[in-house]
């Protein structure tokens, strides 16, 4: 009965698995690119450093405001057309255009021009980094799937041949060949078989799990990768670790970034120290202004005309006349435009801000730039030394796992010629279960090493071509 419903359990799985979709690795890559949370913050840092960049564009250019006031006022007020006072009702409206421009700033808008185009740079890179460590995440995860789906295929491999000899020994049993306590035996060993077999088989479902996550998709999502056909021909590193790490830094975007941190860090500390010069800086301004007191009827000066000013004696028909000036009406109303143009004000100006005593504030923010500058350095030192340990644990792993796999391959053929040996000296019943079993789980045993030898070494090295600015493919 166990049997039966491992068989129907194992012909379900494959026919699961058969039904599902099949990703290759760089499907998987791009997957978890569109989908990485780092990866899109990162997309967005870079959009905030170009607003930046233009923010800091934009303080090249003049400030313009338009402004303007309106009131009504009532009682006895003054005209500021007129510089007459008026009793009664007024309306009023003031608009005026101003300007400001800088002249000179110790060249702090040049400084954090110059830093903004560094930082978006910076950001950029920063960007391809969090791309490289998904990659990085994915293609790690995607060979140990396919690293213990190879395991799993040693499993199945090892469960059937140890089913058929336990039907061979049945079958011997039956014909009294054989005693009963061989078949005891080789169903012990197949018991043993099927239990290895569950155990790779939640081993490959948790690394599919783990690739899964590193795509950031739901566990339900079903799907089965591609298993490529991987052959190892040459098993040598022709780099040193030197050799990979120099070219690493030439590759690599996270060592490229600190660099453009600290430039930007000293042109941050440059546009600090600018605020301890004076600032120039230019201004200009169009104002106007109507009164309604002025909307009646406009005059202007005509010719001299003689005007009576007195009488001789108080005799009437002796006038005394002297010559005036005469107002002539030219216009029943004085609209609000035409006050508004004729009393249009303009003017230009220059203003010069020299810095005594600010509460400190220039210099402490001087001090913090210098401080910020000296943590950028740092961050270059350990990025380059977190980056050089990396390169030479790759490398060490990889020479390591060279090393395992030519032995690994030894180890399986011996013990191949062995178990075969052995298993048919147990089927004919010159061999004990013991014996059987230990050759059986040596063979198990170098398969296993052989496939993670191979895998490790791939990896280790693949990850080394990868610092090397070379693409990562099976």
């Amino acid at each position: 009965m166990k049997k039966l419903v491992l068989v129907f359990f194992m012909i379900g799985s494959w026919a699961l698995a058969g039904a599902q979709e099949k990703l290759t690795m760089q499907e998987c890559i791009q997957i978890a690119l569109g989908n990485n949370l780092t990866v899109k913050r990162s997309v967005y840092n870079v959009e905030t450093n170009r607003i930046s960049l233009l923010t800091s564009k934009g303080n090249f250019l003049p400030s313009l405001n338009l402004n303007t006031s309106g009131s009504q006022n009532y009682g006895r007020n003054l005209n500021p057309v007129t510089y007459q006072y008026y009793e009664g009702v007024t309306k009023t409206i003031n608009p005026a255009v101003m300007g400001q421009i800088t002249l000179f700033n110790g060249l702090r808008n040049q400084y954090t021009f110059r830093q903004s185009k560094k930082n978006i740079e910076a950001a950029d890179l920063d960007l391809q980094k969090a791309k490289n460590d998904v990659i990085i995440s994915v293609v790690t995860n995607y060979t140990n799937v396919i690293l213990n789906k190879e395991l799993l295929e040693n499993a199945k491999f090892q469960l059937n041949s140890g089913q058929q000899t336990l039907d061979k020994i049945t079958k011997q049993v039956e014909a009294g060949a054989l005693s009963l306590s061989n078949q005891l035996s080789q169903e012990a060993v197949v018991a043993t078989n099927e239990s290895n077999l569950v155990t790779q088989e939640n081993a490959y479902n948790l690394s599919l799990l783990t690739l899964k996550q590193s795509m950031q998709v739901p566990a339900s999502n079903q799907f089965e990768i591609v298993v490529p056909d991987i052959t190892i021909e040459d098993m040598s590193i022709p780099q040193t670790p030197e050799e990979v790490y120099k070219t690493s830094t030439e590759n690599l975007p996270q060592v490229k970034s600190a660099l453009l941190k600290v430039e930007s860090a000293e042109l941050a500390l440059k546009a600090a120290r600018a605020n301890y010069l004076p600032k120039l800086s230019g201004s200009f301004a169009a104002i106007s202004n109507y009164n309604s007191a002025s909307d009646g009827p406009r005059y202007n000066m005509g010719g001299m005309a003689p005007v009576t000013i007195g009488y001789v004696n108080g005799n009437t028909s002796v006038p005394v006349t002297t010559l005036m000036p005469q107002q002539i009406q030219f216009s029943d109303h004085y609209r609000p435009g035409e006050q508004l143009a004729d009393n249009m004000y303009k003017n230009l100006g220059l203003s010069l801000s020299i810095p005594i005593l600010s509460g400190f504030q220039t210099r402490t923010g001087v001090q913090q730039a210098i401080i910020n500058r000296e943590l950028a350095n740092i961050t270059v030192k350990e990025t380059e030394n977190t980056l050089r340990q990396a390169i030479e644990t790759a490398y060490n792993n990889a020479i390591a796992a060279a090393k395992t796999y030519a032995a690994a391959v030894k180890q399986v053929k011996s013990n191949q010629e062995a178990f075969r040996m052995t298993q048919q000296r147990y089927e004919n019943g010159a061999a004990t279960y013991i014996e059987y079993q230990v050759s059986s789980n040596d063979l198990f045993s170098a398969k296993s090493s052989l496939a993670r030898a191979k895998y490790n070494f791939l990896l280790t090295k693949k990850v080394l071509e990868f610092y090397q600015g070379k693409t990562i493919e099976y």
